[in-house]
């Protein structure tokens, strides 16, 4: 994603916080309710980044509120001095949601927390007051979230993935060059750390994409960055195998030439098993071979024999990526990029 794309969005990111804040004030004055203001403030602390995330986090909140009132109705009704009253209240509250994994749900108790301090008013009204106060910062927050801009989301995970074989494709072309006596013309490594370290944000971007639509097929986006990070460890792999080798084997133009003839074919649909079929037949045609005869011959050998392995693996994650696909999910996938392209 460009640095321009990062901008809209977190310009549309932050005009939502401050629209849904506006909003949730406005609806607790026209309710007439005390501390109004405090509405905003629960839209933005429950306001994050995605549609899933803001659902359970409001569920979370009306859950633990009771807890809240309960505890502040114990502590603030017995002990006459607010800064320890406050602080106990903070340690339980914090204790609890940290004991069931809420631990997000502490800010907005702590904020209603701070109001039964000031009043000391636990009366039906008041506590009424309150959860309304919760109900409609949390309901403003869910309907903002609701409006997010997936297409524009699913292009760039969609061009994420294009890089991702464009990169990879450049990879393995490097380290054919390599088998065949050519001099590299990239850092193959720096390109292969900086690929897997862009896969993981990829990885990040399509769980978010996946977190903020209500369909089910975005896991799909995660399965094939998953794939590819998977593929990269084994081009971490052969590049290590390759700079290994001291005396390129007679048979090393053989294994150049079908790397680059998979490469050709590191598609995201393809399903590789033309690749492993003629694999195998290059791991026949060196069990034909005659036996090498002199040690680095013997060590050589046995590391391109371990680079049709790796090659073997890198195929084998592609095909079980491809063979977990159902059908249904499929054709959602491809008509979702149908409309990512218009």
């Amino acid at each position: 994603m460009n640095d321009k794309r990062k901008m809209v969005r977190i310009l549309i990111y932050s005009f939502k916080i401050a629209l849904g804040s506006c909003i949730a004030i406005y609806i607790a004055e026209l309710f007439h309710l005390e501390n109004a203001a405090s509405a905003g403030s629960i839209t933005l602390l429950t306001l994050v980044t995605t549609k899933w995330e803001t659902l359970k986090l409001s569920l979370f909140r009306i859950l633990t509120f009771f807890t809240s009132v309960l505890l502040a109705a114990i502590l603030f009704t017995s002990i006459p001095f607010a800064w320890v009253d406050y602080g106990l209240y903070i340690l339980g509250i914090a204790i609890f949601c940290e004991w069931i994994g809420w631990r997000t749900t502490i800010s907005v108790n702590a904020v209603i927390g701070i109001h039964f301090l000031n009043t000391r008013d636990f009366s039906a009204a008041f506590v009424s007051n309150e959860f309304l106060l919760v109900l409609i910062g949390i309901a403003v927050a869910i309907v903002i979230n609701l409006f997010h801009n997936n297409g524009s989301r699913r292009r760039d995970i969609i061009e994420n993935m294009r890089y991702t074989e464009n990169r990879m494709q450049l990879a393995l072309g490097e380290l054919a060059a390599y088998l065949s006596n050519h001099p590299m013309e990239r850092n193959v490594w720096d390109d292969i750390i900086s690929l897997e370290k862009n896969l993981h944000r990829f990885l990040d971007d399509a769980y978010q994409y996946q977190n903020n639509t209500f369909q089910s097929h975005p896991v799909y986006y995660i399965d094939y960055f998953e794939m590819r990070l998977s593929q990269c460890q084994v081009l971490h792999n052969l590049h290590y195998e390759v700079k290994k080798i001291r005396e390129i084997p007679s048979q090393a133009h053989v294994v150049a030439e079908y790397i680059l003839y998979m490469a050709e074919f590191v598609k995201e649909m393809n399903k590789p098993q033309n690749q492993l079929d003629e694999l195998e037949k290059i791991f026949q045609s060196m069990r034909e071979q005659p036996l090498p005869v002199t040690r680095e011959e013997f060590e050589s050998r046995a590391i391109l024999y371990h680079i049709l392995m790796d090659l073997e693996d890198f195929l084998v994650f592609k095909r079980r990526f491809i063979e977990s696909r159902d059908e249904q999910q499929i054709r959602i996938y491809w008509m979702d990029n149908a409309d990512a392209g218009r």
